[in-house]
């Protein structure tokens, strides 16, 4: 089911793309109701809706429908928390967010192969920590930019995805008490991210009682601004490899940054071998 959802999302985008003439720096959809193609609780739906509404980033919204489904989308500008994003010495990649249903079909992937905790790594406005929250699991948001934290502080009225403004790679994860996590890396591996990863692989592997009951999520790009990894894996699989880790799931999704790309993000599932 969670990878026709994707394939239905993407679909979305792409006929979006076809005929949307707006202006914003950023736009994404989310369809206005449960589906056949979206076979979504409605108090999930009503809850992604609220994120949108109540986030600083959108400016705009109005219905539209698209491929007979009815969708609200939401346009937005980031440049504000993009700034801010790269002044942080440690920051390895700027704010550039991932589509809020990217972020719940995500963690609906992570629940369903049997992790109980999200961590958000480089969160920016922590929406898969808030959406791994709408799906019964309980998650945290690690981001170094203190604007990017205080605009997530006004979205944990609707629920408490546990924001916290502090550098991921010295950030004391033991104090969590984590059973099952899984980590979402924030960032491309050419943009830093596999510097960011490693650093955390090294962090959880020495806390005995998660190195083997730990799952990792990664961003890769099949763009060709990039260059390839030789070991594939959408750019991460040297890391994977030299990490000892097995890729579990694929899975496509739209990203502002992917909006006019012909090729979606490729999020990558691992785990430890």
């Amino acid at each position: 089911m969670i990878k026709d959802i994707a394939k239905n999302l993407v679909e979305l985008k792409k006929e979006f793309v076809k005929t949307y003439d707006g202006t914003s720096q950023i736009q994404e959809l989310i369809p206005m109701s449960k589906s056949d193609s979206f076979p979504i609780e409605e108090s999930h739906f009503d809850l992604l809706h609220q994120f949108a509404k109540k986030n600083p980033i959108y400016y705009n919204s109005f219905e539209k429908k698209i491929n007979s489904i009815d969708c609200i989308v939401y346009e937005g500008d980031i440049n504000k928390y993009w700034l801010n994003s790269i002044q942080h010495g440690s920051s390895k990649a700027p704010f550039s967010p991932t589509w809020i249903m990217s972020g719940y079909v995500g963690a609906m992937c992570a629940k369903e192969l049997g992790y109980s905790e999200v961590l958000d790594i480089g969160s920016g406005d922590g929406r898969t920590a808030y959406c791994a929250k709408i799906l019964g699991m309980e998650s945290f948001s690690i981001e170094i930019d203190n604007s990017l934290v205080d605009l997530q502080n006004t979205l944990t009225s609707t629920l408490d995805f546990h924001p916290h403004c502090s550098d991921a790679i010295s950030f004391d994860y033991s104090s969590l008490n984590l059973s099952c996590p899984v980590f979402f890396i924030g960032g491309l591996a050419q943009m830093g991210g596999t510097f960011l990863a490693n650093e955390i692989l090294e962090k959880i592997n020495s806390i005995s009682t998660l190195k083997k009951n730990t799952g990792w999520v990664f961003a890769g790009t099949l763009s060709q601004k990039y260059a390839p990894d030789p070991k594939n894996e959408a750019g991460w699989g040297t890391l994977i490899a030299n990490s000892d880790l097995e890729t579990i799931e694929n899975i496509f999704l739209p990203t502002a940054w992917t909006l006019h790309e012909p090729d979606e993000t490729l999020y990558i599932f691992a785990k430890s071998i």
